[in-house]
């Protein structure tokens, strides 16, 4: 990990790691700010991108749920689909949070992302996500997402109980801004427009490389 700051119009690249080390997807942002803590980064929707699956191909969505954090997986070449997003990436803080953008533009809602930091590379940040998830509507209303797949990630050894309490924590944090319509969910940036001039954000050539 290094200090590391971006400047807008530039790419960074987002790295999902496992508890183990070995990363999983990648997902390639534009810069729209950074001051050095807090990372505001646009992904287009059809954005390449690299996913994970398993190492049979399936998706982990196939799989019983008690299955699915016990199976080795593998990364392959996929895109960011159906909608955009514009993620703030903040350091120490065990979430990022997603406006959510449909194909004419139009915001639909936000989405906090749960995850555990790990800081910044030279790329781009490193999180692991946390599974559980926190939905937010445009009229603020919220719900919880993957409570299920959380709790077997436990089960699994994916995640640790002290990892569900802080990142659950977080989730609460959250849920009190929402229903107090306070930052990020008070409206700011649910306007927002890329640059017309930004290409699509971009993944390094050599990291494709036997894809």
């Amino acid at each position: 990990m290094t200090e590391q700051r971006w400047t807008p119009g530039q790419d960074v690249v987002e790295r999902f790691l496992r508890p183990d080390g070995t990363i999983g997807q990648h997902y390639p942002l534009r810069v729209v700010s950074d001051d050095g803590r807090s990372l505001l980064g646009w992904l287009p929707a059809g954005t390449p991108i690299v996913g994970s699956r398993l190492v049979d191909g399936r998706s982990m969505r196939e799989l019983p749920l008690d299955q699915r954090f016990r199976l080795p997986r593998a990364q392959f070449r996929d895109r960011w689909r159906d909608t955009s997003t514009l993620r703030l990436i903040t350091d120490g803080q065990w979430s990022s949070v997603w406006w959510f953008f449909g194909p004419a533009g139009e915001f639909t809602g936000w989405y906090a992302n749960l995850e555990i930091p790990l800081g910044r590379t030279e790329t781009g940040p490193d999180r692991i996500d946390g599974i559980l998830d926190l939905v937010v509507g445009r009229d603020g209303e919220w719900s919880w997402k993957d409570e299920d797949e959380a709790d077997a990630a436990v089960d699994a050894g994916r995640l640790t109980v002290e990892h569900l309490d802080t990142l659950r924590a977080e989730g609460e944090r959250l849920i009190g801004l929402a229903e107090a319509g306070a930052f990020p969910f008070d409206g700011t940036w649910t306007d927002f427009r890329p640059d017309p001039a930004w290409p699509a954000p971009s993944l390094p050539p050599a990291l494709l490389d036997g894809l």
